[in-house]
């Protein structure tokens, strides 16, 4: 077994090599049956020779939330319902038997669901042949003339095909013809009524360019896959195919009627190859003969009644036909003795089972089993072509799952590049089936892009062409020859004329007895008789040399005109010559052409691709970043507007609060300068009183009348802006001041004097004045305890506030203050000892009437107590 094993190659190298970078698509065609009924609804609509369109009927629609979805599909043709068998052959099949004939193989198979017109399509009708027919009749007209006798051609049990001498052909033959083997049809046999309107083709369509000095042999097969087994059609044994006769643990009774079929093994040829071991191969010699032997393996193909079909075909069928060929000798008479020289291609007509849901076939019991089996390997076939799609589109390299199911198994070879592919997509355009027809157009569309190998075309034997047709007429020539010069056509009947001539003309010898010595008629009449014999005879003698004469110059005639006919085929065989070599150069050139332009498209492919992916990227990453702006504008506009919202909503806030605590500053600064006044009174009567009259204190009645309604201060806000704190610092010479000096200060006559440079004097505190400067000075005068003006210059920093005003932040005071030495009181002013009472209030002002701003005394400011200008309007005195 370690041995057996040993010479088991993997993969070497096929018999018949593809060219990888020659590759063909899949040939998908799409073919819609009518319907059975003219009312019935339709979903599927034929747009034009190469689409179609398929919606979803009405109660789909409204079982799927009145969902409608149109779509469209492409395929290499499109054929409607009005087409014809011949119109489908022309376009599908007959490029597949002009390959086979040249020595390619070539797969076509029929796909769809249950009641779609599969079987119709490949076998037909009576009096409407379908594709099968058609092609065994292109054939037998295509090769007729040029058909090898019988086993010339020997299909050995490997599929290969071996090539017999005329003796052994005979005897085979002979041994045919002795056996008590069913014969299969000859020409004169009366053909079956059953099929007879089915190959009755008056197309007489034909390949036309034929090689004819081969001979050629037609071999054909039928099998079936049933429930992922193989089965012979054409096996001579007797089984019910309609009831296969199964027990319940799905193994075949055992009984003397019923003998069950044997399933086949699928092998693998030293090609690498597939093909059906033990598999039923018979040779045909016509149509009738070939279309014969496939009806009698139909009638044993398994099919049954369903819901949806009358008759639904339960397995897939293959009909393979095998086309050996093989040149003749240099004579152009017999077939050459090499079996390197043979080719045999193969045409594989497969009529796959349609898919089926078992919900709507109601099948069970064996049917369901059979549905099962027959959607699991139309599953496989799925699988496959979606790996090698994905391996060729991607670059990957998947194992494709050839071996999970016998359908594919048997057909791996040509998806890897050993022949042509070609599959007709059947559908029925009813509405009962739409999700069926559906999943179809899907698996066809999907299939179209599975690209298969280009086959390289067969060796040239290279032998002379022409053989044949040289044989013929130098037969042909010679028996014209001998015709008219006495040759052997005619020479039997000369030969027996002149046998009857002689016979008779000449004498009956005469009796030789001699009775008498004196006789002496006896011998003249024997001696007359032999002379008129050798006169016959040396005409005999001349005749013949006559002939062997005219025999010689006619074949030394007939030499000189072969020799002068082979100097004229050898001129015009060196300038054949001359010419192929010429156009071989010539296809060199256009090889290296061709490549050279592959490789640029390639490149330029690649190129691109590349740029075409840079584009998709670039598209993307702008699409990404204007819709990342257009959010970002559309945040920035909804925080624009409520930000705007906010301030306009702060702003009324604050400015109702400001009012409020203006108020309340207003009412509160009110009191304590009512306070201040009251005292001032006070004090201005303590000093305007002789010293024995004690004051009196003045009357508030008027006051009590009234009352101001007080307002408690609020508190601090804590988002409220923060004081700006100024540093002290040196005035410099570019500072400019505001000195503000009311017009009710008195003029002192002390030494020092307040005096500001570049300052602009003003009589009242105004927001114009304070815009031009930054520093401010207010000039206060107040009695002092001892009875002397006391003069404060308060000092502030101008700064700017939000809202666009100005405002002053207090930093220091300034104290100018005149005292006795001796302690005694003084005046700053001479006295008057009698003033009226209206020089006193002239003269003694309140703090309200000498400045026209309120001040305000804050916590934290470094100086001590601060002091804060706000604009409010004098009060007037009670």
């Amino acid at each position: 077994m370690k041995a057996a094993r040993a010479k088991t190659p993997r993969r070497p190298v096929p018999k018949k090599p593809s060219n990888p970078s020659l590759k063909d698509p899949v040939g998908v065609y799409c073919r819609v049956r009518p319907l059975s009924r003219p009312d019935q609804e339709c979903c599927i609509e034929v747009i034009n020779e190469t689409t179609v369109q398929i919606h979803p009927p009405d109660g789909y629609r409204v079982f799927r939330n009145g969902e409608y979805r149109e779509t469209q599909y492409s395929f290499k043709e499109v054929f409607g319902t009005l087409v014809v068998q011949k119109e489908l052959f022309d376009v599908v099949a007959k490029p597949l038997v002009e390959d086979l004939i040249r020595g390619k193989n070539g797969l076509l198979f029929t796909y769809g669901v249950t009641g779609s017109g599969k079987t119709h399509t490949m076998t037909g009708s009576p009096g409407d042949g379908g594709l099968l027919p058609r092609c065994l009749d292109m054939i037998f007209n295509s090769i007729g003339p040029f058909q090898a006798k019988r086993f010339v051609f020997k299909l050995d049990e490997k599929n290969g095909v071996d090539v017999q001498c005329e003796v052994d052909a005979l005897l085979e033959r002979q041994k045919r013809d002795v056996m008590p083997v069913p014969k299969t049809p000859s020409g004169k046999r009366q053909i079956d009524p059953e099929f007879a309107d089915m190959i009755n083709v008056q197309d007489h369509c034909k390949v036309e360019e034929v090689d004819e000095d081969n001979v050629y042999s037609v071999f054909v097969s039928y099998i079936e896959i049933y429930n992922n087994y193989i089965y012979d059609l054409l096996e001579e044994a007797p089984f019910d195919p309609i009831k296969p006769k199964w027990n319940n643990c799905n193994t075949p009774v055992r009984n003397g009627d019923f003998i069950p079929p044997q399933s086949k093994i699928l092998r693998e040829d030293q090609n690498h190859n597939m093909y059906v071991t033990g598999c039923t191969e018979v040779e045909v010699k016509s149509t009738e003969e070939a279309f014969e032997v496939f009806w009698r393996g139909q009638k044993k193909r398994r099919i049954a009644n369903t819901q949806l079909n009358r008759e639904s075909s339960r397995s897939h069928s293959v009909f393979i036909i095998k086309l050996a060929q093989a040149p003749l000798d240099a004579d152009g008479d017999n077939v050459l003795q090499e079996k390197e020289q043979i080719t045999l291609s193969q045409l594989s007509l497969v009529d796959l089972a349609g898919s089926e849901r078992t919900n709507r076939t109601k099948a069970e019991g064996n049917r369901l089993r059979e549905a099962g089996n027959i959607n699991q390997s139309l599953m496989t076939l799925r699988t496959c072509i979606e790996v090698l799609r994905e391996n060729q589109m991607y670059g990957t390299n998947k194992m494709v799952p050839y071996r999970d199911s016998k359908l594919t198994h048997l057909f791996k070879n040509y998806f890897d590049g050993e022949g042509k592919v070609r599959m007709i997509v059947c559908v029925n355009p009813k509405a009962e089936d739409y999700e069926e027809s559906v999943q179809v157009m899907r698996f066809a569309e999907m299939t179209q892009e599975v690209e298969v190998a280009r086959p390289v075309d067969k060796p040239l034997c290279g032998l002379t062409p022409g053989r044949r047709f040289r044989n013929q007429a130098f037969r042909e020539e010679l028996s014209r020859k001998l015709e008219i010069r006495g040759g052997p056509i005619n020479g039997e009947t000369e030969e027996q004329s002149v046998s009857e001539m002689l016979l008779q003309s000449f004498p009956p010898l005469p009796s030789c007895e001699l009775l008498d010595v004196n006789d002496d008629q006896t011998l003249p009449k024997l001696i007359e008789v032999l002379e008129k014999r050798h006169k016959l005879r040396q005409m005999l003698s001349e005749e013949f040399g006559k002939n062997v004469l005219a025999f010689k110059t006619m074949l030394q005639e007939f030499d000189s005109s072969i020799v002068s006919k082979e100097n004229y085929i050898q001129g015009k065989l060196s300038e054949k010559e001359k010419i192929i070599a010429g156009q071989k150069m010539e296809l060199e050139r256009l090889e290296k052409k061709t490549k050279t332009l592959e490789y640029k498209i390639e490149i330029l492919e690649k190129t691109a691709t590349i740029y075409e992916e840079d584009k998709r990227n670039l598209q993307q990453e702008l699409e990404s970043k204007s819709q990342k702006l257009q959010r970002q504008a559309s945040d920035k506009r909804r925080l624009e507007a409520r930000l705007q919202g906010m301030v306009v909503e702060t702003t009324m806030k604050w400015e109702k609060e400001c009012e409020r605590r203006v108020a309340a500053k207003q009412l509160e600064m009110q009191n304590k300068l009512w306070v201040k006044d009251e005292k001032l009174k006070q004090l201005k009567a303590i000093v305007t009183e002789p010293k024995n009259e004690k004051p009196e204190r003045p009357s508030r009645e008027r006051d009590r009348e009234k009352p101001v309604q007080r307002s408690v201060s609020p508190s601090p806000v804590p988002n409220a802006p923060p004081v700006r704190l100024r540093h002290r610092r040196s005035r410099s010479a570019g500072e400019r001041w505001v000195d503000h000096k009311p017009p009710s200060n008195l003029p002192t006559e002390t030494v020092m004097q307040p005096h500001v440079p570049h300052a602009i004097t003003v009589a009242a505190a105004s927001e114009k004045a304070l815009a031009k400067c930054d520093k401010y000075m207010l000039t206060h005068q107040e009695l002092a305890s001892d009875g002397e003006i006391e003069t404060k210059l308060i000092k502030g920093d101008v700064f700017k506030t939000r809202g666009g005003g100005q405002a002053v932040q207090f930093t220091e005071i300034e104290t100018l203050k005149q005292e006795s030495p001796t302690g005694r009181k003084r005046r700053s002013s001479p006295s008057n000892p009698n003033p009226p009472e209206d020089a006193a209030d002239s003269e003694w002002t309140d703090v309200e009437t000498r400045c026209s701003v309120a001040v305000e005394m804050r916590a934290g400011s470094t100086l001590g107590p601060g002091y804060q200008h706000h604009a409010q309007p004098k009060r007037r005195k009670p």
